[in-house]
């Protein structure tokens, strides 16, 4: 399978910076006709609105309240590409007191947001012909950093979610994308303290959209991402990417 974003209809989760905006204005560039841009506050994405002679959209979505994915799958009933780039990260020490509830927050967002969203799409994508679901994972679900445990542990979550999802999802014809970007130059590297090794965010949006028409689905966009997918490579061509035995 493979998707061009010619003529797509395209729905990405926080849409109003970094990463989601790159791909947001990716997506326009590449030809597509409507973007929805999902965030918490749909004021946040005005000015994205506001710049795209009406082809992108703002609407509600938070990867925390399922009622809200619910009725963002239902507003975007025409969409072909879903791209979930939303998350939520905090510093943390695997010893320290209040990790447990650090986890519980972020399996919340980063792992349970995407099987809300995966489950509320798949039949919108269905009904649109199959289309994609692009799922941003980070290179910390293969390699756990000790500075953010809680935050790797629910990446690795969402991580096997998606591969599950990409053998699921092929029966229905919908393509699935994992993207496992290392320092990108975000708010979330500034908190991170990799700010300065961080590479633009275009990296992953450009990397998305070369994924999507070359059926790859494994995507380590920036140059840090890429060194480490040279070791991990043969496991996921042998494992990871082969279906999963009964």
């Amino acid at each position: 399978m493979s998707t061009s974003l010619k003529n797509s209809v395209v729905l990405v989760t926080g849409a109003n910076r970094g990463i989601g905006k790159s791909i947001v204005e990716g997506a326009l560039a590449q030809g597509a006709s409507k973007v929805y841009a999902a965030v918490r506050n749909p004021e946040s994405a005005r000015e994205l609105e506001q710049n795209s002679a009406g082809k992108v959209k703002a609407i509600r979505l938070d990867l925390n309240d399922p009622r809200s994915i619910e009725e963002a799958a239902a507003a975007a009933s025409d969409v072909t590409v879903v791209i979930n780039n939303a998350g939520v990260a905090e510093n943390d020490n695997i010893l320290e007191a209040g990790l447990a509830e650090k986890l519980q927050r972020q399996f919340e967002v980063n792992a349970l947001g995407l099987l809300r969203v995966a489950q509320a799409f798949a039949p919108v994508l269905k009904g649109n012909g199959g289309g994609a679901l692009v799922q941003l994972n980070s290179v910390v679900s293969i390699q756990s950093f000790p500075t953010a445990t809680a935050y790797s542990a629910s990446k690795a979550a969402s991580y096997s979610l998606t591969l599950a999802l990409r053998e699921e999802l092929a029966k229905q014809g919908t393509q699935v994308v994992s993207v496992h970007p290392g320092p990108i130059a975000t708010d979330m590297a500034k908190g991170a303290g990799i700010y300065e090794i961080a590479e633009p965010p275009s990296v992953v949006a450009d990397a998305i959209f070369e994924a999507l028409r070359n059926d790859t689905f494994h995507v380590f966009p920036d140059s840090w991402a890429q060194d480490l997918f040279k070791a991990y490579a043969s496991f996921a061509r042998s494992l990871t990417e082969q279906p999963a035995n009964a």
